[in-house]
């Protein structure tokens, strides 16, 4: 009884998953998700916004909308499997990102959707990927019920660089270059010397012709890792470009 899940509201679930041949691989008694968002699959993505409070459901996903062509490790769903799911809603309440929530809740929904944003990459789903880390930063950004502590301040920034990090890289597959120059700067902004993304900015900066820009950026990631052959190799790529004799 009640009524079916909004658009933007979280949900409670117990789920169970099993194989054709009957082999549990799934089990989670209290499963929390907003529909919608990306966090889950996409067989509960659908199915948990028609049910009620209180309803069983049974859910029959081809392997399109369970966990895809290449399976899963973690659950241990092998290539293209179908599954059965069980689930039964257990409670609709308003989502979370809109409300002031305790840091290390913060914290936990940002990460949680951030791993959820590397699965969608995995597997080549670049655009669900992005929508999970834009998530992951909404929800890291979010108001908080009490004052940061200094780890916990610390923890957000790493995971707010992270997540920018990982938008630029789903931009880039999706073959957004501006977009990902843009994600680059904003984690440069938090984290002025991290080195993902002095190497990708600096990269970006050479794809667009700006070499004297680029090379600037490229010898302050060499000055943090000097070992690295591929920024040796970007550096040499532009001194051979800027070159007099590689024009003649």
């Amino acid at each position: 009884g009640g009524p079916r899940p909004l658009p933007g509201q979280e949900v409670s679930v117990k789920v169970l998953g099993a194989l054709e041949d009957g082999g549990l691989v799934e089990r989670d008694p209290r499963l929390i998700f907003v529909p919608g968002h990306g966090d889950v699959v996409q067989a509960l993505e659908l199915g948990v916004p028609t049910m009620q409070p209180g309803e069983v459901s049974f859910f029959l996903a081809a392997f399109p909308y369970a966990y895809g062509r290449p399976g899963s490790r973690e659950p241990d769903v092998p290539p293209e499997a179908p599954l059965l799911f069980e689930v039964t809603l257990l409670e609709v309440r308003d989502g979370p990102d809109p409300q002031p929530l305790l840091p290390a809740v913060r914290l936990r929904l940002g990460s949680q959707r951030r791993e959820r944003g590397n699965f969608h990459f995995a597997r080549g789903d670049f655009a669900a990927a992005l929508r999970s880390y834009r998530l992951s930063l909404r929800a890291l950004d979010g108001p908080t019920t009490a004052p940061h502590g200094p780890e916990e301040e610390e923890e957000l920034r790493e995971q707010r660089v992270k997540c920018l990090n990982n938008c630029a890289a789903a931009e880039l597959k999706l073959g957004r270059a501006e977009e990902a120059l843009a994600a680059c700067e904003a984690a440069l902004r938090i984290s002025p010397d991290n080195g993902r993304a002095l190497l990708r900015r600096g990269q970006l900066l050479a794809e667009q012709g700006r070499d004297a820009e680029a090379a600037l950026v490229l010898r302050r990631a060499l000055e943090l890792d000097p070992a690295s052959k591929v920024i040796h190799t970007e550096l040499s790529r532009l001194a051979k470009r800027q070159s007099p004799l590689s024009s003649t």
